[in-house]
């Protein structure tokens, strides 16, 4: 398995989000800000995000991990994590 860097998981998480919300593209999203509320993204677009990163990096995230997943810093930790990294 390839060990993705920090910024490729955050790469790889804007691009699943801008995907669902292609307004989103561009945006300046702090790190610890709720991406759901930044975006106004609604709990079928986060499912939808979930889905995008099981696409982008074979994670499938389960349901009740999905707050653990609200935030950019707090994802980049979950799918290192997730990832083994």
């Amino acid at each position: 398995m390839t060990t993705k860097t920090d910024e490729e998981l955050r790469r790889a998480l804007l691009d699943a989000i801008g995907a669902v919300a292609p307004d989103a593209r561009g945006s300046a999203i702090p790190g610890d800000a709720d991406v759901r509320d930044q975006l106004e993204l609604d709990s079928m677009d986060f499912l939808r995000v979930l889905v995008g990163l099981k696409e982008r990096l074979g994670v499938d995230v389960p349901e009740a991990d999905a707050p653990r997943l609200v935030t950019l810093d707090g994802a980049v930790a979950y799918l290192r994590g997730r990832l083994g990294q």
